[in-house]
């Protein structure tokens, strides 16, 4: 079992930039792909960016590639989201998830863990 919590979140001005930390309990950290899903107020939860469990293959929704960057640091049992460009449609609560399965999905019920969620909001 692993717990995940979510750092870095805030308020931010449109072309503004956050790094989300989310920070893993265990010692099986390298065991899990990780991801970064978004939900903001009436929508459903979606997939953002996500990370192989060896940090060698990354993978992000197309409204985000380009912007965001999803990197982790085994050693530190720690993966972040690297936001960048940031708009107002980027408002949403940030959470990260884990998976124990090695094939990536971006499915948010194919994945075990999940933290509290962090909350970004960008104004225009």
């Amino acid at each position: 079992q692993v717990q995940l919590v979510e750092s870095g979140g805030g308020l931010v001005q449109a072309g503004g930039s956050l790094r989300l930390s989310c920070t893993a309990s265990g010692r099986t950290f390298s065991s899990y792909g990780m991801c970064w899903f978004r939900q903001a107020p009436g929508k459903e939860r979606e997939f953002a960016a996500g990370i192989s469990r060896s940090g060698g293959n990354t993978y992000y929704a197309d409204s985000v590639k380009g912007r965001f960057t999803v990197s982790r640091d085994n050693a530190k049992n720690t993966v972040y989201l690297q936001m960048n460009s940031l708009k107002p449609e980027d408002t949403a609560v940030y959470y990260c998830a884990a998976r124990t399965r090695v094939l990536f999905t971006s499915t948010p019920k194919d994945y075990n863990y999940w933290g509290q969620g962090t909350q970004v909001t960008v104004s225009s």
